[in-house]
Order: structure tokens, then C-alpha cells, then sequence
């Protein structure tokens, strides 16, 4: 005699064992500010469907939709097959199985377009910096300067037969990359990234500086491929800023051992700089490009940056 189904809801509150999903969605809901992301986006989500069918999906569960595609590297058809496989994604989108509608891959890719469309992703990076910054866990003092190269997929066997024209090869080391850059100013005390400009890979890391500075620094840290002695100058006697920069020896001589000590200093201060990057990377499994073009690798990048900062200070926030 086949056994009688549970129901979902009993079945799950008589589960004796929380897995690691639900312990990061847990946390990572409380961490959210939903209220101020949700206030941002509203006056651009539509309010009755196309053509005036049916009513569109809920604002808060497309957002938590999002969320989960960057969270876990969703692409769109991913995305609507995981919620209807996983009982932990449907909770963390407020959605029950059977009494709501789970919305198809083309909801959720429309979703995306228009976060896109209106520089949202961007906006909802500079919403949760304001939001830590409320609670006093961004102190921006001194800034961290870095760079990663996020990977594209250089094979020819699409729609275009082509590589993507906007993204480069570069070296680094004995290796050769194709992709894209993304280049971070992060908060010396806390890691948080307050920064964020996108290039093509073949773009020199000290060609991206500007940007990535708030303008209030007391000091600034780097690697040695930012070494600049005219900016130098003027950030450590114009400025009075430190220059946190690790010292680069010159040309078929070696480094002076105070130097060496000097950057021993330096490379134990910017090694937060790192765990945005471990985040985005190991985390939520960021390792290539999504898209094709780098206006929307940008866009995806500003959400995933932002969701890294509230990962990183998620245990400050419930507490």
C-alpha cells in the first residue's frame, strides 16, 4: 500500500535537521534591508501585467528571486527549476507550492532586464552601503585597492560564432586570461567595497584609481601594480594620506630589506581586500561571465558586490 503524502508544511517543521541553505538563507534574510531595496525599486516595477492580463508577480518575491540566481549562479530556467525542486528557495521566496504562482524563466528574466534598464543594480549597491553605513559598520578611513579578472567564455560555438568583441585577453604571470576586469575600493577597517568600475581584462590595474577612492582617505593600500611615484607625492605631501602601496624593487636589482619589512606591514592590511573577491568567487560561485557585453557583467556585478557586503557583516546585523 503506497505510503500517504505528508504535507509539505508538517513535513518540514518535523524535520530534525537544519542544512547549510537554510542556515545562510536564514541569515542572509535577516541581513537584507528589504524595506529600503523594495522602496527603491517600486516606482519602476510595473503595476498591472501586459496588456492588461494578469496582475504581475509580487515585487518582494521576484527581488528574493533575484537574489537566489546570484546566490547560487542561476541562469533564468535554473532559476524556476530550483524552486519548484527545493522546499528551503521557495520559503526564502514566500511562495507555497500549489496556492502561489512560481514565476517562469521568462518573468524572472524580464525581472532582471528592467533592474538593468534603470541602473538599479547600482542603486541597490549604493542603498546597502548606505544601510551599513546607518548602523555604523563602514567607517571609511583608509581605502584598499584591488583588481580580479572574471573569466568569459572563449569558445566560438554560439549564435554569433564569435568571442565576446567586448571582453580581452591579458597576462598575468606565465598564464593568458580572457574576460573581464572588476576593480574594488574596499574599506581598510571593515573590507566592505564602497567602489566598483568594470573593464576589459587588458585594462592596467593602475589605469583604474580615481574611481575607486571616496576622497576622504587617511590612507590608502595597494599592490605593486599601483606603484606611481607622482601619485604618491601628491597623496602623502599634498594630502598628508599614507601611501600603503607595497614597494616594487627597481629594474635587475633587489628589494632593500626595509622595503621588505615595509611590505610584510602592507600585505597584512590589504589582505581583506581578498574576501570580496573569495565571496564573489567560492561563495556564490561567480567564477565566469553570465552575459555577453560588459554593460550587463557590470549591473550583475553591482548586485553581487552588494550581496558579498551584507554576507561579510551578516553576523554584525543579527546581532
Amino acid at each position: 500500500m503506497p505510503k500517504q503524502p505528508a504535507i509539505p508544511g508538517l513535513r518540514d517543521a518535523l524535520k530534525k535537521k537544519v542544512t547549510r541553505r537554510e542556515k545562510f538563507l536564514s541569515e542572509m534574510n535577516t541581513a537584507v534591508p528589504w524595506g529600503r531595496l523594495l522602496a527603491l525599486i517600486e516606482p519602476h516595477y510595473p503595476k498591472v501585467g501586459p496588456k492588461g492580463g494578469r496582475p504581475p508577480m509580487p515585487l518582494e518575491t521576484m527581488l528574493r528571486v533575484y537574489f537566489l540566481q546570484n546566490w547560487y549562479a542561476l541562469s533564468d530556467p535554473m532559476a524556476e527549476e530550483s524552486l519548484y525542486d527545493s522546499e528551503a528557495m521557495r520559503r526564502f521566496a514566500e511562495i507555497e507550492l500549489g496556492d502561489d504562482r512560481i514565476p517562469d524563466e521568462t518573468t524572472i528574466l524580464n525581472f532582471r532586464h528592467l533592474l538593468e534598464r534603470h541602473g538599479l543594480t547600482e542603486a541597490i549597491f549604493a542603498e546597502v552601503n548606505g544601510y551599513l553605513a546607518d548602523k555604523g559598520i563602514t567607517l571609511r578611513s583608509g581605502t584598499m585597492v584591488d583588481a580580479t579578472i572574471i573569466d568569459a567564455p572563449s569558445s566560438t560555438k554560439n549564435e554569433a560564432k564569435a568571442r565576446d568583441p567586448e571582453m580581452s585577453s591579458t597576462k598575468k604571470g606565465n598564464d593568458w586570461y580572457f574576460g573581464m576586469k572588476a576593480h574594488i575600493g574596499a574599506d581598510a577597517d571593515s573590507g566592505i567595497v564602497h567602489s566598483l568600475e568594470t573593464t576589459t581584462a587588458k585594462t592596467h590595474d593602475s589605469q583604474v584609481w580615481d574611481e575607486l577612492l571616496h576622497g576622504n582617505e587617511t590612507s590608502v593600500w595597494a599592490d605593486k601594480g599601483y606603484v606611481h611615484s607622482e601619485r604618491e607625492a601628491a597623496f602623502t605631501k599634498e594630502r598628508a594620506v599614507f601611501w600603503g602601496v607595497m614597494r616594487k624593487a627597481p629594474k635587475g636589482g633587489e628589494l632593500d630589506p626595509l622595503d621588505e619589512q615595509i611590505n610584510r606591514i602592507i600585505a597584512k592590511v590589504r589582505a581583506k581586500v581578498e574576501h570580496p573577491f573569495r565571496i564573489l568567487k567560492r561563495q556564490f560561485g561567480h567564477v565566469k561571465t553570465r552575459y555577453r557585453g560588459l554593460a550587463k557583467n557590470r549591473a550583475h556585478l553591482f548586485t553581487l558586490f552588494a550581496l558579498g557586503n551584507l554576507f561579510l557583516t551578516r553576523r554584525r546585523l543579527a546581532t
